[in-house]
Formats: structure tokens, C-alpha cells, sequence
């Protein structure tokens, strides 16, 4: 190669991705918790919990992770189609789902297994979906958990409508939209916004900042910190340490309750870190370096945690192990659970498309049932 050609090519060439590990931001950062488990304050959020609640965070943060790792180990093994993993982002995720009330709504993406795990919802329901059997097998009105959303930035209009929605009805309630860092270039997420700032809407969006849209660093998704975009749009953002579950759940019930009261909306950006890939269709190794991730291990959430009720005696060692005791449960529970789902009949497809079935969709089931059963009893 002439030098000439080698030059130009040097030009086009982008910097090596992940060269600068994203370090924590050292102003307008919301924390409770030290990455050591120190407690500290803050001027304007503050939680008060009781030793029963600070556990019970524990054991959300331990079981969600554990189901997390056993769903990434039966994609692994052929059972799932795929998986979007959360592993690091379990405060992020927890912290926000604790903090809504039974009558507000959450509005996820694909990957808020811990946020679906405080609503109440079934891990095996969630796990159905990876699986291909289904849409979903929870019920988003009994659980205040809306369906998971695979196209980009599409729930955050969803979420905006629904609020909205509330308003007109006059409830007291909020809605909680999810998105990545990624989804703020997406037209959907902006439309969302702009909605909701003219309209006062009592909805809140939780971006998890996990530092790459799929392979995309965030330096090349915003020239300013994804929270600071909130003020172009008319309403407060706030950054929080993601992996503080304590400090989550200060911020986001803060937003939520200024959201129910008529405030408006709120712009949550959870500064955290994607530990894994983005789904098991991914090769991280790629685009980010190893010495980045051992970096962010230095600030896992659970660690956090569990230093913090260990130095303070809020839990022991009997405590731990029985959580692990029940994490073990968990997922043998769900690996039994995935393996013995049966597969749904092809008629299936048509019960969930709307409400009532129309002649149109009756006729298109009446043919697919006369194909379908024209195989039967035939040879291969």
C-alpha cells in the first residue's frame, strides 16, 4: 500500500472504540451509595428505609440477576431464540420499579427484566416471549407493566398517549417510560417529548444510560449529557448514579410524584453500564475494550449493596446465603419452566390481534385451518 493511500485511509479511520473507559461524572450526579457501600447524602433526594426494605432491595437486585444469567445460559443452549441481557443495570431497573406506585404504568423496552420483576410479573411469562411462544403471557393491566417493546423508542409514545390519557380521565396515577441511550436520536422518543412537555403530561422518562447504543459509544450519540437535552424540551433532567439502587429510587419517586401532582414530566438519565452484550446476538469484544469492563465491575450494583448491610449489620451471612438458597429455586424453577412450555397452535396467532375477531380475520383463520389440516395424516 503507497503512503498516499495509507494516509487517507488513516483519516476515515474512527478512534478505537473504547480507548477512554466513560468514567463517572464528577458534578450533577445523584448519589446515596459509594461504589465502597458508603452511605452518603445528597441536598435534595434522600430515602429513609428500614432494614426490611434495604434487604428486600438485595434480594430484587440478587434474584433478578440470577434470572438473568440462567435466561442467558438457555439461550446459549438452544431453548431461546434470544436474549437482552441487564446484567449491570439491575439498580438502574429495580430502583425505578420500586419507586412506582400499584396504580401507575410502566412502559418498557426488551431488556427491563427488573423492573417486569417488580411489578409482579412471572420471569417465566417474560421468558415466553424469548422463546417464541408467545406475545408476552402477562397481563399489563393486572400488573401495571405494559408489553415489552422491540421497535426503538416507539414506548415512549405509547407512554406519552397514556398519560395524557390519565390526564383526560383525571387520575392521580403516572406513567414510567424506559428507553436506552441510544433511542434519543430516534424520531419517536423526540416526538414523545415534545408531546409531553406541551401537554404537561404526568409521565417520566428513565433512560439507562448503559453507554452504547448496540456498538455505538455515547460521544458519538450527543455533544451533551443525555439529561441536559430535557431543558430544549421545556422540562427538568437529572442525572443519577445507575448503579445506586438507593439513589434510583430517590430520583425516580421524586419525578414521578412532581409528575402525579401536575409538574409535568421529568427526563431520568441513569448513568450505568451494560456488562454484557447487547443481546446474545452480540460480540461486545468488538467495539469496547476488557480493561473498560473490569473498570465498571469495580462499581457493581449488588457489591454496592451488600458492602454497604454488611458494614452497617443490616444483614448477615445467613441472610446472603438464604438469598442465594432462593436464587438457586429461581432458576431451576425457570429452566424446568422454559424447557416444559409447550408450543402454542398455529391458530394461535389470530386470538390476540384484536379485541374482537372481525369477519376479515375469521375468513383468513378458516383458510389457515383448512392448510394446517391438510398436512395431517399426510406423508412427509
Amino acid at each position: 500500500m503507497s503512503a498516499a493511500v495509507s494516509s487517507a485511509t488513516t483519516e476515515v479511520v474512527d478512534p478505537v472504540p473504547g480507548a477512554e473507559a466513560p468514567h463517572l461524572p464528577r458534578q450533577d450526579l445523584v448519589q446515596l451509595l459509594t461504589p465502597e457501600g458508603e452511605r452518603v447524602e445528597h441536598p435534595e433526594y434522600a430515602v429513609d428505609l428500614d432494614g426490611e426494605e434495604l434487604r428486600g432491595l438485595y434480594r430484587d437486585l440478587a434474584l433478578v440477576r440470577r434470572w438473568d444469567v440462567e435466561a442467558t445460559a438457555l439461550q446459549r443452549q438452544g431453548e431461546l431464540g434470544i436474549w437482552a441481557s441487564l446484567l449491570g443495570q439491575e439498580a438502574a431497573q429495580v430502583g425505578a420499579g420500586r419507586a412506582l406506585q400499584p396504580g401507575d404504568m410502566a412502559f418498557p423496552t426488551y431488556r427491563e427484566h427488573g423492573v417486569a420483576w417488580t411489578r409482579g410479573v412471572d420471569p417465566l411469562h417474560v421468558i415466553s416471549l424469548f422463546r417464541g411462544v408467545d406475545n408476552g403471557g402477562w397481563d399489563p393491566v393486572a400488573t401495571g407493566f405494559n408489553l415489552y417493546t422491540v421497535v426503538i423508542g416507539a414506548q415512549c409514545l405509547h407512554a406519552t398517549g397514556y398519560a395524557m390519557g390519565l390526564q383526560r380521565d383525571g387520575g392521580e396515577s403516572a406513567a414510567l417510560a424506559f428507553l436506552g441511550d441510544g433511542a434519543t436520536s430516534q424520531g419517536e422518543v423526540n416526538e414523545a417529548l415534545i408531546w409531553a412537555a406541551s401537554f404537561s403530561a404526568p409521565v417520566v422518562f428513565f433512560c439507562q444510560n448503559n453507554q452504547y447504543a448496540i456498538s455505538v459509544p455515547l460521544e458519538r450519540q450527543s455533544r451533551v449529557p443525555l439529561y441536559q437535552r430535557a431543558a430544549g424540551f421545556g422540562f427538568p433532567g437529572i442525572r443519577v448514579d445507575g448503579n445506586d439502587v438507593l439513589a434510583v429510587l430517590a430520583v425516580t419517586r421524586a419525578a414521578l410524584a412532581a409528575a402525579r401532582e401536575g409538574q409535568g414530566p421529568t427526563f431520568i438519565e441513569a448513568f450505568t453500564y451494560r456488562m454484557g452484550a447487547h443481546t446474545t446476538s452480540d460480540d461486545p469484544t468488538r467495539y469496547r475494550l476488557a480493561s473498560e469492563l473490569e473498570e465498571w465491575k469495580l462499581r457493581d450494583p449488588i457489591a454496592r449493596l451488600k458492602a454497604h448491610l454488611s458494614r452497617t449489620g443490616i444483614a448477615d451471612q445467613a441472610f446472603f446465603a438464604a438469598v442465594e438458597a432462593e436464587a438457586d429455586e429461581l432458576a431451576g424453577r425457570i429452566r424446568s419452566g422454559t424447557t416444559e412450555m409447550p408450543d402454542p397452535p398455529g391458530t394461535a396467532m389470530f386470538d390476540a390481534v384484536h379485541a374482537e375477531q372481525t369477519p376479515h380475520l375469521a375468513a383468513q383463520q378458516a383458510e389457515f385451518e383448512v392448510y394446517q389440516a391438510s398436512f395431517e395424516g399426510g406423508s412427509e
